[in-house]
């Protein structure tokens, strides 16, 4: 008898095999993340000031927080593309993470305010506040806010899912529903007596587990956990949608009545791909903040969550490493054309989403899909291209 027919199967593990059957695209991301997350912070630390080569900080703040806005943009994929659940709500989520990150940040600050109150954060030392709420007890510990990044949005998500799946609103009605109750936060963070700065929300950090937000190293540190969030992300999400949970969710966005007469409970797939999405949108809030340094209520304004979703039909709806395309590729554009025509940025934003619509309904993912198959990427998209077209 021949040796091979004794020579074992290989095995992989998990995540090994994960990897392997990503699309092209995602393995793309992936690599294009880990260089990034190597490249950077070295060219920032370690090249000087005046070389070609040489990041600024400032630069290495404006990536990561596009970073944080493509794993935002990809939680939103995941609902919407695989599940079919528009969500015009999760720029609410990212808020909610956001200020769970800056009242850590607010916690550390001490002594070292402008009143110099070393428990009472500035805001409520000039609102006569006497004493810390019982809400921002726990905010001084990192695990507890870390808890609280996961929890608050988490918890919403699931109450607000509970509800409405179960009562089977979908659809426009779903949308506007979500839309509402963000802007119901952002009318109640906006009052001093909640307790969380009001108009101004919460700024003037000073640092992060003892390290100097000002600092290069700190920027670098936060730019490299956003990358790594940012493909950890990506990872649980195709690991969901490749398994026999991910084929369920699909059949709810194409035939969700269907599903229900097979025995499924439709609503249970939905809550827990809602408030999972609801999470992943409270990290990108969390390592936005110390990026940017200041969280308020205009991060509940319900035209962020619409421009969320523009940058997921953008960049593909359904691809997931499209939808973090699209977000960095319109938050770029947002940067440089706010500031050289600054007056017709919305309408221009207005415009490509109209245009996404009627001439790229698969977004960029979509035309390079197209590409692959009529010419030069062939060879590339070829490969990765029928697993893609199965939910990657």
């Amino acid at each position: 008898m021949s040796s091979v027919a004794h020579t074992p199967a290989l095995r992989t593990g998990p995540l090994t095999g994960l990897l392997m059957s990503l699309p092209l695209g995602g393995k793309i991301m992936l690599a294009l993340l880990t260089l990034a997350a190597l490249l950077v912070p070295l060219l920032n630390l370690a090249v000087p000031a005046d070389s070609f080569f040489h990041v600024p900080a400032y630069m290495v703040a404006l990536l990561g927080k596009y970073l944080c806005y493509a794993l935002l943009a990809l939680s939103v994929d995941l609902v919407w593309g695989f599940c079919g659940i528009l969500s015009l709500g999760h720029g609410a989520f990212f808020a909610l993470g956001g200020y769970a990150m800056g009242m850590y940040l607010m916690r550390q600050i001490g002594p070292r305010g402008v009143y110099g109150d070393p428990v009472l954060p500035d805001f409520m030392v000039f609102l006569n506040w006497q004493e810390l709420p019982w809400f921002w007890y726990g905010f001084d510990l990192f695990p507890f806010a870390m808890a609280m990044v996961l929890l608050a949005p988490g918890l919403l998500a699931f109450l607000f899912g509970w509800l409405a799946f179960r009562s089977r609103v979908t659809g426009v009605y779903l949308s506007i529903i979500t839309q509402a109750m963000t802007y119901a936060l952002m009318l109640a963070f906006f009052r001093n007596d909640m307790g969380f700065g009001g108009n101004n929300g919460l700024t003037d950090f000073k640092d992060l587990l003892g390290f100097d937000l000002q600092s290069d190293a700190t920027r670098s540190g936060l730019f490299v956990a956003s990358a790594v969030s940012l493909a950890l992300g990506y990872l649980i999400c195709a690991a969901i949608v490749r398994s026999k949970f991910g084929r369920v969710l699909e059949a709810i966005r194409d035939a969700e009545s269907r599903v229900r007469f097979l025995g499924y409970r439709v609503e249970y797939y939905k809550l827990f791909v809602f408030t999972l999405s609801a999470m992943m949108a409270g990290v990108a809030g969390a390592l936005y903040v110390p990026q940017v340094g200041i969280i308020n209520p205009a991060e509940f304004a319900p035209a962020n969550s619409i421009e969320i979703v523009i940058w997921v039909a953008v960049g593909g709806r359904g691809t997931l490493y499209g939808a973090a395309l699209g977000a960095i590729l319109v938050n770029y554009a947002k940067t440089y054309f706010t500031g050289a025509l600054p007056e017709i940025w919305l309408f221009m934003l207005g415009a490509l989403f109209v245009a996404v619509t009627l001439f790229m309904p698969k977004g960029i993912v979509g035309l390079l899909r197209q590409a692959g198959r009529n010419g030069l990427l062939g060879a590339l998209y070829g490969r990765g291209r029928t697993q893609e077209e199965q939910g990657a």
